[in-house]
């Protein structure tokens, strides 16, 4: 958040403020020059009297740095309440349930915590600036006496006193300009530090020097050995000691309840993550000995939430593999495989057409063709690996058994696993795993999993499914 927001006018605003620096600090140079002809102690003098000036520009520089960065998380979530309050997404929400003030009230709650934060730090740095203020008028005033003595002493003329008087003031407005420049200099710097932070870090999935290649076919299959795993920053383990074995060219279906690990088994197959104990296996192979760019590029992957791309409808689907340079025919036969050929036709420029409501002319879709459109991006890309996860959770009945019959016949000879809470959808796989806390607890056909009377089949005779 700070990298983004600070990166886009601090190295521009460093770069000002360095000539703005290197200018002023010329001019003074030779004001000090002038001023000394009159006596060593003045330029000392000016200069001293703005050592507090500058003490007050460096520390207030270093609290509001400190301020921005205790407030990051606060403007966050102020962001968040915005988007709430103005986005279509959650607009049908909003109004039903009537949270339009209760949202406003919170985000406003906020805006008042930040900005009472922020007047306090400008308040204890106007009370600085005007004490240091205060210490300089007081060494400028000391100097002006000084040099009036002298001229009624007879030791300078009035023409002597009026250049002094013209050099003293130049060189403070010009030192105080000076102490601005490093001021704001001091805190580009400290907020630019926060931009080469960020890139600096380094990813913790990698590719070896030395890559293995990515099976174009799989022989033996995929096996999850002994993985543990658990989330960034969470202490709950999501995998705890898996063992799973997927038989190459089997269509595989895991079912289960919410937060059993079913999709992180996909995030892990597709080395967004790795384990923290066991290994993960295709033909034999350890995922980490492969590159990242090339086993993603063997894994066709349709996610829970995909991405409603605004854009045409060719273009949606040909971003599942852009690097073969799909052709027309290529995206149709993917969109007929998925089931969303014929209300693609329907469309107004058909595969011309602009999908979505974030630009003109645009055309928003139901969530199960959005669903369908995706899936019909994953499978353009025909990789020997099929990952699905609840591929069918938006579909109608009638939609998910015309799709389930075309994808059948597409899936034959690869290795799929689908991941769902549909039965119906499940029934269709060689092999069914039930998973639960992370764990596989039954596996075997949809017909050997009846018989034997366990989770899978009670939960399937709690929904009347003849």
């Amino acid at each position: 958040h700070r990298a983004r927001a600070e990166a886009d006018y601090r190295p521009s605003a460093l770069l000002e403020t360095l000539g703005g620096l290197l200018q002023n600090g010329l001019t003074l140079v030779a004001m000090l020059v002038v001023l000394a002809r009159y006596g060593v102690w003045l330029p000392v003098a000016l200069l001293a009297s703005t050592l507090p000036a500058l003490a007050v520009v460096l520390r207030y520089a270093a609290r509001q740095y400190q301020f921005r960065m205790r407030a990051t998380p606060v403007e966050r979530r102020t962001w968040y309440y915005d988007w709430l309050l103005t986005a279509g997404e959650a607009a049908p929400e909003i109004r039903l349930f009537a949270l339009g003030d209760y949202f406003k009230a919170a985000y406003l709650g906020l805006r008042k915590q930040v900005r009472e934060e922020r007047l306090e730090l400008a308040r204890g740095q106007g009370l600085a600036e005007l004490a240091s203020g205060a210490a300089a008028l007081v060494v400028a005033a000391s100097a002006f006496l000084w040099m009036i003595a002298r001229t009624l002493r007879g030791s300078l003329s009035l023409g002597d006193l009026a250049l002094f008087y013209q050099a003293f003031q130049q060189g403070l407005r010009l030192a105080r300009t000076l102490l601005e420049n490093v001021g704001q200099l001091y805190r580009n710097s400290l907020f630019l530090g926060t931009f080469f932070e960020f890139l600096e870090l380094k990813p913790t999935v990698v590719s070896p020097a030395k890559p293995a290649a990515v099976p174009v076919r799989l022989s033996e299959g995929i096996r999850f050995t002994g993985v543990t795993f658990r989330y960034p920053d969470t202490r709950r383990v999501a995998l705890r000691d898996f063992s799973l074995s997927i038989p190459a060219g089997r269509l595989i279906a895991i079912i289960g309840p919410n937060g059993a690990g079913k999709s992180t088994l996909v995030k892990l197959l597709c080395r967004f993550y790795d384990p923290e104990a066991g290994s993960i296996t295709i033909d034999g192979v350890d995922l980490r000995r492969f590159s990242v760019e090339e086993l993603r590029q063997r894994i066709s992957v349709f996610f829970q939430q995909p991405v409603h791309y605004n854009t045409t409808v060719r273009e949606n689907i040909a971003l599942g593999n852009l690097a073969s340079a799909p052709t027309d025919a290529a995206v149709e036969a993917a969109a007929k495989a998925a089931g969303a050929d014929a209300f693609i036709r329907d469309l107004p420029e058909g595969y011309g057409n602009l999908l979505g409501h974030l630009f003109e002319k645009g055309t928003e879709l139901s969530v199960g063709e959005w669903q369908r459109v995706a899936l019909a991006r994953s499978i353009l890309r025909e990789s020997p690996m099929i990952l699905l996860d609840e591929p069918t959770s938006a579909m109608d009945p009638w939609a998910e058994a015309d799709w389930l019959n075309r994808f059948h016949s597409f899936a034959q000879g690869r290795t799929t696993i689908i991941i769902t809470h549909r039965f119906t959808t499940a029934r269709l796989a060689d092999q069914i795993h039930v998973m639960e806390q992370g764990q596989i607890v039954e596996s075997g056909s949809h017909h050997e999993l009846i018989g034997r009377g366990g989770h899978y089949a009670a939960r399937w005779a709690a929904m009347n499914i003849v």
